[in-house]
């Protein structure tokens, strides 16, 4: 049984949610700009930083221990102490001639550590909120996730920069920044264990009522499963090939079709103005849904996420010179993938409820990953087949099956709505 919490979501969601979003961009990019530094061929980092990918592709397979043992704040609380300890082994390890294996051992250690902490994590925020606060504070959570990638993504690499040219010597400041970052994750986690309630008396129930087949199998039982699943792949289909090429399309030379933006142009407008518009658009999204339910704002939502991506087929067409152009297409697509995201968010939640809500969700997120995986993997294909314009008008066709089968995907018409 599950006590209510007694804590405001307020004081925890944020830097729970920010101990997600630090470790998986410091992993997944920030590992990228120290390899790139550091001296490896861009053939290394692409083969070997992709794979760092994996865990969290297949981290439904190891959800149903965090569900059945244990408690969540237990395994999020665990998972972060490792992901500290991970990241003071990289940087102790940043010289030496085996630095790269080495530090990518680290990485692969903190990539299934990071990947169990969100199983954790969302299974924390699935049983200590009732059902219209999860859609009330999805945007809070969102914000935060995204302030934590802002924080791996922005200071931390101006932090590399800076070290970078005061030391002159590129592995102690990566060594330097890594140590940073370790310091900084145990501070997170120090704060997490005063902050998070303690909603859980214990799991052995569910261990003794439960398998790991009954956890799966429960889960591609729910009624409707197919068309849910087809909507988690769907959904996002022209979103995951646009966000691999937008910025090389900014940056892409204007003889060669893109925009010719120098990287800090694209760096202010994605980290800036975009960042603002983003974090807006996923709080008002879950403001809506909280109001007035998943069922009036599921099509508007959808839309909200794909039509903007129609703008970028001007921009290539076009390629205006001023910046402006540029700026207001980002603030609008961000905007609207914000507010669209919240809709996606809540469905996932939706089809999670049960039994194993944690599992599940991690199931739901599981297939989120691969819909955006293996249309990403392809999207650099396509656009050097089509050119940039054509491949945008290809992101604006692929937007067709998510609108669709957002009309067509059952759930509670009123599921989400704050309930007064």
């Amino acid at each position: 049984m599950n006590k209510p919490s007694q804590k405001s979501p307020w004081i925890w969601i944020p830097s729970l949610y920010m101990t997600e979003g630090i470790p998986y961009i410091v992993i997944i990019v920030v590992s990228v700009i120290m390899y790139k530094k550091l001296g490896i061929s861009n053939s290394d980092i692409g083969l070997y930083t992709s794979l760092l990918y994996l865990p969290w592709v297949i981290k439904p397979i190891w959800s149903p221990i965090v569900d059945l043992f244990g408690t969540k704040r237990k395994w999020f609380l665990s998972m972060q102490f490792i992901l500290s300890l991970v990241f003071f082994e990289v940087g102790l390890s940043t010289a030496g001639n085996q630095f790269f294996f080495i530090t990518l051992a680290f990485f692969w250690m903190g990539a299934f550590a990071s990947a169990t902490n969100d199983i954790a994590s969302d299974g924390m925020y699935l049983i200590a909120l009732k059902p219209e606060q999860q859609s009330f504070f999805v945007g809070l959570r969102g914000t935060f996730y995204r302030i934590g990638m802002i924080t791996g993504q922005g200071l931390i690499v101006m932090v590399a920069g800076y070290l970078e040219t005061s030391l002159g010597d590129n592995s102690k400041a990566w060594s330097y920044t890594m140590t940073l970052v370790a310091l900084l994750m145990l501070m997170l986690t120090f704060i997490n264990s005063l902050a998070t309630p303690k909603v859980e008396e214990t799991a052995e129930k569910r261990a003794r009522e439960a398998s790991f087949g009954k956890v799966f199998s429960t889960f591609f039982t729910k009624k409707n499963i197919g068309i849910s699943l087809a909507f988690v792949l769907l959904y996002r289909l022209g979103e995951s090939q646009l966000v691999k090429m937008a910025s090389p399309f900014l940056l892409e030379d204007r003889q060669t079709g893109g925009l010719g933006l120098s990287t800090s142009e694209v760096g202010f407008l994605y980290g800036t103005i975009g960042v603002i518009a983003l974090l807006l658009g996923g709080i008002l999204g879950g403001i809506a849904i909280s109001r007035h339910g998943l069922g009036k704002w599921m099509i508007p939502m959808a839309l909200s996420l794909n039509l903007p991506n129609l703008l970028y087929i001007g921009l290539a067409h076009f390629q205006p010179e001023n910046i402006l152009f540029a700026g207001t297409v980002v603030v609008i697509e961000q905007f609207g993938y914000g507010f669209g995201f919240a809709a996606y968010m809540i469905f996932l939640i939706y089809l999670a409820e049960g039994l194993f809500k944690t599992s599940h969700y991690a199931l739901a997120t599981g297939f989120m990953a691969m819909g955006m995986m293996f249309p990403g993997m392809i999207s650099g294909y396509i656009q050097e087949w089509l050119g940039y314009t054509g491949f945008f008008i290809w992101v604006g066709i692929a937007m067709i099956p998510a609108l669709a089968i957002a009309a067509s995907v059952k759930y509670p018409k009123e599921f989400g709505k704050k309930i007064n």
